[in-house]
């Protein structure tokens, strides 16, 4: 299984966490909230070898992107191909800083677009000026992680050669699921974005990732194994690319 977007230092033992998606062979890239959180979680998983850590400057986290903060993003940008979560977030909880927040993404991708690199965004309310700024800085492949823009934007999203990752709360939601049934499958990655999302009142982990894939298989009116093959298959494109500019090609 592939957890494409998942906050294992925000779980109430992260390294429980992580020990079990490495002993079940999970994909995981775990995504970090600000440069000072990547930097602590750096040295308990560099060794592992399904999970990735990803360099991180949240767009909730605006009113803390200090100068420290941001000088660490440009110096651990250079040593990792892994980035999220970052991007715009103009919904109520985000617009206050909208200006702060224009400005460090711009920052960020000013630092990331020298290379390929796995990116996870958030795009809240935001889809929009995401894409633009995607654009701007000649980023692809990115992925966009919980969309919830509308279906007619999405289209865009696709046409300009990015992805998605599903997780467990969207299957909860009418327009989840409209969202979930657009996406073409050449697209689709899998996410749990714990530990944010609870089923049934408990809080996920990467193995509930099964209950998308079970989703899937219903959707696309195929067995289970091959949804797991075409998200395979998918997050190895968003892979490929580094791996061609790490050997030279």
């Amino acid at each position: 299984m592939i957890d494409a977007h998942c906050h294992i230092d925000l779980y109430k033992n992260p390294y429980v966490v992580a020990i079990e998606n490495e002993k079940k062979g999970i994909s995981t890239i775990a995504v970090t909230n600000l440069p000072s959180h990547y930097e602590l979680g750096y040295s308990h998983l560099k060794d592992f070898k399904y999970i990735r850590l990803a360099l991180g400057l949240h767009p909730l986290y605006a009113n803390i992107h200090t100068p420290t903060e941001m000088k660490r993003f440009i110096d651990l940008a250079k040593q990792t191909s892994y980035i999220g979560e970052i991007g715009l977030d103009f919904s109520r909880e985000g617009i206050a800083t909208k200006t702060k927040q224009i400005q460090s993404f711009r920052h960020v991708l000013a630092h990331i677009s020298d290379r390929p690199r796995f990116i996870t965004l958030h795009s809240r309310r935001a889809e929009p000026t995401v894409l633009e700024m995607l654009e701007e800085f000649s980023v692809k492949g990115a992925v966009f992680h919980w969309y919830s823009g509308s279906l007619s934007f999405l289209k865009e999203i696709v046409a300009a050669g990015h992805y998605f990752s599903v997780n467990p709360a969207m299957l909860q939601s009418s327009n989840g699921c409209k969202i979930i049934a657009k996406i073409p499958r050449n697209r689709v990655l899998t996410e749990t974005d714990g530990p944010f999302v609870k089923i049934e009142n408990k809080i996920v982990t990467s193995q509930d990732i099964s209950l998308v894939q079970k989703y899937l298989s219903s959707l696309w009116s195929c067995s289970y194994e091959d949804v797991e093959r075409q998200i395979k298959e998918n997050f190895n494109q968003t892979l490929l690319p580094i791996k061609q500019c790490s050997n030279g090609g």
